[in-house]
């Protein structure tokens, strides 16, 4: 048998490492650089400082994008986070045709995002399924403009994104929920509980985990929002950009040969940071206790290192 060159793990490993640094590590770095010039295509770029993050506060369109962004966190981190373990806990009962059931509500993950939400155009147009539906039944006199005010145009899109991913989540929640005991839920009916009773008492601590992970997951996701807002609003971003996500004003403002290089650099930058947020609450909650006790073991040495100079200068 040959030995193997002391190289080769890392010839193996090279493609990989060089893949990383030109699509995700170089293009990152750059745009740290670029967020703190006047960067425009076909001009020569400039040292601004922090021009552009000051801009950020006086642009209506970032504030408008920013509580969009916002807003879709708020509504769709807790839709996205217990409408999936409600629809897990129904699709694990073992019952005739659950197969069936359980790849009807996975397909919606697997269709194209931008097919689906032309689907969900047609629909909410005022020409659409649901309005016709509504002048049918009598409740509405005059078609309803969905996609043309902002706030419905946002609650069409976060309707888009839940129906969308509500598949997703429930197969995580039901590789979870094959980790919760049978015999605590029996226990728990023995000591008299009741269904909703059990479920917050056994079922919902049995998928802390996946809970918390789905929940960032939706946040930065619903941070990072782009496809449902564009196509349905065919790329305007609502009535005067006012439903504009962040990855919206971000593309709008660094397209082009009169792009905004540099500007929407910043606001890359600010939303890596704003997405960094639930990662760090991740981190702190998994690993609280260590990071509790490093910090206690930090100050009984800083303690005991200031004992030792007191006891220093005393003698």
């Amino acid at each position: 048998m040959r030995r193997q060159r002391w190289y080769t793990p890392y010839l193996l490993v090279l493609p990989g490492v060089i893949w990383v640094f030109v699509f995700a590590l170089w293009p990152f770095l750059n745009t740290i650089v670029l967020a703190f010039t006047d960067a425009r295509p076909l001009r020569p770029v400039e040292f601004v400082g922090l021009e552009n993050f000051a801009r950020l506060f006086s642009d209506d369109r970032f504030v408008y994008a920013l509580t969009t962004s916002l807003v879709y966190v708020v509504v769709c981190v807790p839709l996205l986070t217990f409408l999936p373990l409600l629809l897990a806990l129904l699709v694990h009962r073992k019952i005739p045709a659950i197969g069936f059931f359980r790849t009807t509500f996975y397909f919606p993950v697997i269709a194209s995002a931008v097919v689906v939400a032309i689907v969900w155009e047609f629909l909410f147009s005022g020409s659409g399924t649901i309005n016709q539906a509504l002048q049918f039944f009598g409740f509405a006199d005059r078609p309803v403009e969905f996609l043309s005010d902002r706030w419905l145009l946002i609650g069409c899109a976060i309707g888009l994104t839940v129906w969308k991913g509500l598949g997703y989540y429930m197969v995580v929640y039901l590789a979870a929920l094959g980790n919760v005991g049978r015999e605590l839920h029996e226990a728990a009916a023995m000591d008299g509980a009741g269904a909703w009773r059990r479920f917050w008492s056994v079922t919902v601590p049995g998928v802390r985990g996946p809970m918390m992970l789905v929940s960032v997951l939706v946040c930065v996701a619903a941070m990072r929002v782009f496809t449902e807002l564009y196509v349905l609003s065919n790329g305007s971003g609502g009535p005067g950009g006012r439903a504009m996500s962040m990855v919206m004003l971000i593309q709008s403002m660094g397209k082009g040969l009169n792009g905004q290089v540099g500007y929407a650099s910043a606001i890359s930058l600010v939303l890596f940071l704003l997405t960094l947020l639930p990662l760090a609450v991740v981190g702190i909650a998994n690993n609280g206790d260590m990071i509790r006790e490093a910090l206690g073991n930090r100050r009984a040495r800083r303690a005991v290192r200031a004992a030792q100079r007191s006891g220093r200068s005393a003698a």
